[in-house]
């Protein structure tokens, strides 16, 4: 049983990117066809997640030309390149099958707003924070040493 958990440690990615169920994002997914590789973003609506350690995976809904489009992405996977949150959704519930049978404007999930968008917005920035927070001062130190020459 080690063992299993050993392979599944490995292949589990080390920084997620936050986002919730209700949130609509954009997925960088790589697609390879035949020698070529390309990014394609599919963007659209977080319905439901389902938790199983490196089988963690998430469903996301978009309409396409009036159809409805759902797949789903395993979180841990190497194709997924990114995962940016477009708009931050407040919802009440864990699943959100029911947004399949609504059409149009009833379809729509309320923005996020206030302390709690500020706060999730935050937790997403805050590793791009420290990486600049890191480079600004060497940056600084440089000039005042350039100065003083």
């Amino acid at each position: 049983m080690n063992e299993i958990r050993a392979i599944e440690a490995a292949q589990m990615k080390e920084s997620l990117d936050e986002f919730k169920i209700g949130d609509t994002v954009k997925v960088h997914f790589k697609i390879v066809e035949n020698k070529n590789e390309r990014i394609q973003i599919f963007e659209g609506l977080v319905i439901a997640m389902k938790n199983s350690r490196v089988g963690k995976t998430f469903m996301v809904r978009k309409n396409s030309y009036g159809v409805g489009v759902e797949r789903i992405f395993p979180v841990h996977s190497p194709r997924i390149m990114r995962i940016e949150v477009v708009r931050a959704g407040k919802v009440r519930r864990a699943k959100l099958y029911y947004i399949r049978a609504k059409i149009g404007k009833a379809a729509k999930i309320k923005e996020l707003l206030g302390k709690k968008a500020v706060r999730a917005r935050a937790t997403v920035k805050a590793p791009e924070k420290k990486a600049e927070a890191a480079a600004a001062p060497a940056t600084s130190a440089t000039a005042a040493t350039a100065a003083d020459k």
